[in-house]
């Protein structure tokens, strides 16, 4: 049973702090949900930090969901989803509060009370941010004046419209400006809360939560929405799907098309055949996409050198990462991280 939010004694919000219950200090993420909430918004974000408990994050996240009222709302699906706790009641220490999106965001968005408290609640938080068309709250709310933004790229052109105040991109999976993000459509989230969690516990864990979640790494943030990952059609044959699989859980392993012939038992032009059928490539050029992508989120999330990234995901040495890198995103790896801290630091 979810404990309430409110009834602690005691605790006084300081920038960065850590709710303190039964003598254990956790951080209070705050969910938001209203009529019309999208089922995968929330869970995404839920179900990735409760893994993250599982798999002994200290600090633990102890999650809320809010609705107004406390009422219970029905999501997109049609499906009654209890709130646990009344918005309009938050009065306790937050670390993270996550405005969710879906169909009733402009509803939401246009309720001026809704609005007012999702605010407050921002005021006295470390973290805030919106997933999907939940960055229509959050820009109702003033809270992305001046700031770079993204939501779903099926809804960007019309949410920028209604507020010119916000510079939205609808290319990124998410955006970080200052304590501020905003990610893309539905399970761009979990992208999002890994890199909360990366940030909050780490790498290895974030990595570890990948596994669990049986997902692929974490995309780095200024990935476009439509990835290398969903480019192509999930595959259907058996063995593509199974060395999938195997590939991103052995990036610094020998992947060669003999290796992997051999991890499923078939004849390297066979695999050839069914990889092209399947994924329009070879298997050597699938590999190197994915050990591109990796680095590219090792290089955002990590201060590790290049040579060691080399050595994770699989390439000889940095030299040839620094090749393959440029050929893929059309910069070299310094270039990107460079940029990434550039932007990072420029946020207010």
């Amino acid at each position: 049973m979810a404990r309430r939010l409110g009834g602690h004694g005691g605790n006084t919000w300081i920038p960065g702090a850590f709710t303190r219950i039964d003598g254990v200090n956790e951080r209070l993420v705050v969910v938001v949900g209203y009529h019309g909430v999208e089922l995968l918004d929330i869970a995404s974000v839920t179900s990735t930090l409760d893994m993250a408990n599982r798999m002994g994050a200290a600090p633990a996240y102890r999650m809320v969901f809010v609705t107004p009222g406390g009422a219970a709302v029905e999501c997109n699906s049609g499906l009654t989803l209890s709130g646990q706790q009344a918005l309009e009641q938050v009065n306790d220490a937050i670390d993270t509060v996550i405005v969710s999106g879906g169909l009733g965001h402009a509803d939401a968005a246009a309720d001026e009370r809704f609005v007012g408290h999702v605010r407050r609640l921002a005021r006295h938080a470390r973290r805030v941010a919106s997933v999907c068309t939940g960055a229509s709250v959050l820009a109702a709310g003033g809270l992305l004046d001046g700031k770079r933004a993204t939501t779903h790229w099926f809804y960007a052109s019309e949410i920028a419209a209604a507020y010119p105040k916000v510079e939205f991109d609808p290319e990124p999976i998410f955006v970080r400006h200052g304590n501020v993000a905003t990610s893309g459509g539905v399970t761009s989230a979990l992208d999002l809360t890994l890199a909360f969690i990366e940030e909050d516990h780490g790498a290895e864990l974030a990595r570890r939560i990948s596994m669990g979640l049986v997902t692929y790494l974490r995309r780095p943030g200024d990935q476009a929405q439509v990835s290398v990952f969903v480019g192509n059609p999930e595959p259907a044959h058996r063995l593509v799907h199974r060395l999938v699989e195997y590939i991103t859980a052995h990036l610094a392993g020998d992947l060669g098309i003999e290796a992997l012939g051999a991890v499923v038992g078939v004849s390297e032009r066979h695999l050839t055949r069914l990889f092209v059928a399947e994924l329009g490539e070879t298997p050597a050029r699938y590999v190197r996409r994915t050990r591109v992508e990796a680095a590219a989120r090792l290089l955002t999330s990590s201060g590790l050198r290049l040579d060691d990234i080399a050595g994770q995901c699989g390439f000889a040495s940095a030299e040839t990462l620094r090749q393959a890198f440029s050929a893929q995103f059309g910069v070299a790896p310094s270039v990107y991280r460079t940029r990434q801290r550039v932007r990072a630091d420029s946020a207010p």
